[in-house]
């Protein structure tokens, strides 16, 4: 969770203002397919998928997306 925060808080609030860190669940098939991508340090891990297959992402998540964080 020190990431997310980390990420939400001084990389997004400096670029647009706020940060949010987010939670979902997502169908871990559909997963499969997508590579985890370093992103500027050893504890920056993420999924990277590409934005034209964004909505197929977004009909492969299950539940609620909940907000537990916020910063400005």
């Amino acid at each position: 969770m020190i990431k997310l925060n980390q990420i939400a808080r001084d990389w997004n609030v400096a670029a647009s203002g706020s940060g949010y860190v987010t939670r979902f669940a997502v169908e871990a098939d559909f997963l499969k397919k997508y590579q985890v991508q370093n992103v500027g340090g050893p504890i920056h891990d993420e999924l990277w998928v590409p934005a034209e297959e964004l909505e197929a992402f977004n009909s492969n998540i299950v539940g609620k997306i909940e907000v537990i964080r916020e910063f400005r």
